[in-house]
């Protein structure tokens, strides 16, 4: 079914209904609407940051400490 079918039919539907049914359909729509756009906003922040060279540092922090070094060691299993 295309989108532009779905539409007809749900405007078809809203048409038969009482104002008040149709009016929770719109409410629903706005609803579904503003929950797509907070993923799209989300997927798109989430690109950025792992596009980002930001913490590109990070990544080439070399090891400065190791196992040896812990003055303590807890659930040790070897």
């Amino acid at each position: 079914m295309s989108q532009l079918s779905i539409i007809e039919r749900t405007v078809q539907i809203m048409n038969q209904l009482p104002p008040d049914k149709a009016a929770e359909i719109s409410d629903f729509a706005d609803f579904i609407i503003k929950k797509y756009e907070e993923q799209l906003i989300n997927s798109n922040i989430q690109k950025l940051a792992v596009d980002s060279k930001t913490f590109s540092f990070l990544e080439e922090e070399e090891g400065i400490y190791t196992v040896n070094d812990l003055q303590e060691k807890y659930n040790v299993k070897r």
